[in-house]
């Protein structure tokens, strides 16, 4: 048997469509050809900053191993699905199908991964790895979603990972609104967290497993192992028909997307960084309730933004003073003729604290009432004694903060699909699965055609 990794990408648009529903299909039409899956589908996200990027910026592939005499039928079958369900007639839709031949992924196209996660990457580059290591690719209109179908071949997820099942509407069903019962969600929620995470925003209450849009996805939950995502699903009741479920193995929640910068000087365009400072100017309100201060190191300063959707952490950083000394996490926005270079928070940890001091007049030193000052040079004025000084000095008073060194992270409304929350740390971890769980499940199997 023969190993083949297929990724593909950038099948969608935002009138509806979806890469993970390609996936769920050729997961029951690869299987019926005989195809035997080497890992669940791995949904890779990329580089969620990038002004070129797909709605929800993922990349899928499919692991499988196969017979010689499967190969024709094998590329047949993923060119035809991906072409019938792709948003062709939408002029940014630019579908790439990879093909990659061999048990092992060279370094090189791993690290090409990381820098589409990471950074920004050429359709050039794609190409010349493409060519060097003989690996199949077919475009759609520009076939930029070659870049995209490489990057998920090359993050074959042996760091950290969870999991997300998956669940897609009938046809039929698709632009309406979505039937869910939403009590089992809540109950669901209850039952499974912290194995499962991101299902309701504790702030507002909101069910976030749900997407608002006109694509086949009804739900989906993410956790931290098949089994419990698995466990979660069978919980939930809905009000029409699932069509196909799937598992997927993806970077979600994982901070894969982010990179440390040991300067503040290396920091660039669209590449989503964690970098230290010292908070150099105080946080100013600008229109629609939006929070911006600068950190500077001794390379130079930049602006960071904290957003009203952000909720709890704009309110942290509107309490951040000149002197403290944080790390923070986000994408990086491009200077315009509007702004300066912006990293736009994701997460703000407060490593130290500055004093905050407030100034007082001085106290009488014969009765202890609190003088009045005269104005500048001319001291202080007891107005209980009438004692009056020129010696006498402001004190310095340390105030209370309202706030303690720690991390502070989006609330899960406005978390990005990469973004680790809270719950996830201390389980990040390593290499694949050693057992895999059935993963997918339709009740009215598609027909093959030959």
């Amino acid at each position: 048997m023969a190993t083949l990794h297929i990724g593909f990408d950038d099948t969608d648009s935002p009138r509806g469509g979806c890469t993970t529903y390609i996936a769920a299909l050729l997961v029951e039409k690869l299987e019926k050809l005989g195809a035997e899956f080497k890992d669940y589908p791995n949904l890779v996200r990329l580089n969620p900053n990038v002004p070129w990027k797909t709605r929800g910026n993922g990349a899928l592939c499919l692991r499988i191993t196969y017979t010689e005499n499967m190969i024709d039928s094998i590329f047949e079958t993923v060119a035809d699905t991906v072409e019938e369900n792709s948003d062709l007639s939408f002029k940014d839709t630019d579908p790439g199908i990879v093909f990659f031949q061999g048990a092992e992924i060279p370094k090189e196209i791993k690290a090409f991964a990381k820098r589409t996660i990471q950074g920004v990457v050429t359709f050039e580059e794609a190409v010349r790895l493409i060519k060097r290591f003989k690996a199949e690719a077919l475009g759609f209109a520009t076939g930029y979603g070659i870049v995209g179908a490489l990057a998920a071949i090359g993050e074959t997820l042996e760091d950290d990972h969870t999991c997300e099942v998956i669940a897609y509407r009938k046809p039929e069903n698709r632009g309406t609104q979505r039937q869910i019962d939403p009590e089992t969600i809540r109950e669901m929620n209850q039952k499974t967290t912290p194995q499962t995470f991101n299902n309701v925003d504790p702030e507002t209450k909101r069910i976030l497993i749900t997407p608002r849009g006109p694509d086949p996805i009804l739900y989906g939950v993410r956790g931290e192992t098949a089994e419990a995502v698995i466990q979660a699903h069978k919980l939930i009741r809905t009000l029409e028909p699932v069509e196909r479920w799937v598992v997927f193995r993806t970077n979600h929640g994982t901070d894969a997307h982010l990179r440390k910068v040991k300067k503040l000087s290396e920091i660039s365009s669209y590449q989503p960084v964690i970098a230290k400072g010292t908070v150099a100017s105080m946080p100013q309100l600008v229109p629609r309730r939006h929070r911006i201060f600068s950190i500077k190191d001794e390379t130079c300063s930049v602006d960071c933004a904290a957003y009203e959707p952000t909720g709890a952490l704009r309110k942290i950083a509107s309490q951040l003073i000149v002197g403290d000394f944080v790390e923070v996490y986000g994408g990086v926005r491009p200077s315009s003729m509007e702004h300066p270079l912006t990293v736009n928070l994701e997460k703000l940890q407060i490593l130290k604290l500055a004093p905050k001091l407030t100034f007082h007049n001085p106290k009488c030193p014969k009765c202890g009432k609190r003088t009045s000052s005269l104005g500048k040079r001319q001291g202080f004025r007891c107005p209980k004694c009438s004692f009056q000084s020129l010696n006498l000095r402001k004190v310095a008073v340390e105030e209370e903060r309202g706030i303690v060194e720690g991390l502070y992270i989006t609330p899960p409304r406005s978390q990005r699909h990469l973004t680790k929350p809270f719950n996830r740390y201390g389980k990040e971890k390593k290499g694949r699965p050693e057992r895999m769980l059935p993963f997918w499940h339709c009740p009215q199997p598609i027909p093959l055609l030959r």
